[in-house]
């Protein structure tokens, strides 16, 4: 797991073509172009632009020089708040081995060592139990339900919400 860099644009688009169908219940209604070398580019320098401002933490996930995933620390809070949203994914062929959760688990010890964060956030479709599985094993506790909380493959979908105390030390 590291930081995204420019050159992975090619990569996540070989990684968003080969798990386009697999990622499509899960996500938003994505445009062709999104999973063309330029789509991966743009979103690649939006990512680092948010970096750059501390919004985002974007990694990708990798094995062998190969893109095979992305956990995203997204809508960066400080102050008082100290709190980040996750979002992840996994290859295909890596579902279910524990790369996600490892991955995870890494991201939040770096929002607690690191960015000082306090709380990370996860949402995920109530039907998706693998991803409710990465949540708790990484430590995350369900907070509630969300009705109509996310539009993802053409329809509002209700989540359920968990979340993660890092740390009960005071704002810095």
């Amino acid at each position: 797991m590291r930081l995204v860099e420019e050159s992975d644009a090619g990569p996540l688009t070989e990684a968003y073509l080969l798990n386009r169908e697999y990622l499509q219940p899960w996500e938003p209604r994505r445009a062709d172009a999104y999973f063309t070398m330029e789509g991966q580019r743009s979103r690649v320098q939006d990512q680092l632009r948010l970096l750059d401002s501390g919004q985002t933490l974007p990694w990708v996930l990798e094995e062998g020089g190969r893109v095979v995933g992305t956990l995203t620390l997204s809508n960066v809070l400080l102050g008082r708040f100290r709190s980040a949203n996750v979002g992840y994914w996994v290859d295909r062929g890596y579902a279910g081995r524990g790369l996600a959760t490892q991955a995870l688990q890494h991201a939040c010890r770096l929002a607690d060592e690191v960015a000082d964060l306090h709380r990370l956030e996860a949402g995920t479709f109530v039907r998706n139990k693998g991803s409710q599985r990465v949540l708790t094993k990484a430590g995350f506790t369900l907070i509630g339900t969300a009705a109509n909380y996310l539009h993802v493959d053409g329809a509002w979908q209700d989540y359920l919400i968990f979340q993660r105390i890092l740390n009960e030390r005071p704002p810095g």
